[in-house]
């Protein structure tokens, strides 16, 4: 795969993931606040941060495989005008 199509693939993942994580977190906390057993919810919120977290880390990979991307397309530009 080349580096824009992983940006291309991992940001959008990434922001997903994130979306998705601070949704387990809002429901973690409503678990909390309706009285559930603390295991239940402290367990709901350990991994809601995980999912969040791991959308953080993806995020994270597309903007290195974007700043890739750019370097190389720099660094074509700059040969083909020599």
């Amino acid at each position: 795969m080349t580096h824009k199509t992983k940006w291309l693939v991992y940001a959008p993942s990434g922001l997903m993931v994130i979306g998705l994580g601070t949704c387990l977190i809002q429901w973690a906390t409503a678990l909390q606040k309706d009285g559930e057993p603390t295991a239940k919810w402290v367990g709901a919120g350990t991994l809601a941060l995980g999912v969040f977290n791991a959308g953080i880390s993806l995020f994270g990979r597309g903007v290195a495989e974007s700043v890739l991307y750019q370097i190389r397309e720099k660094d074509a530009g700059a040969t083909e005008g020599k």
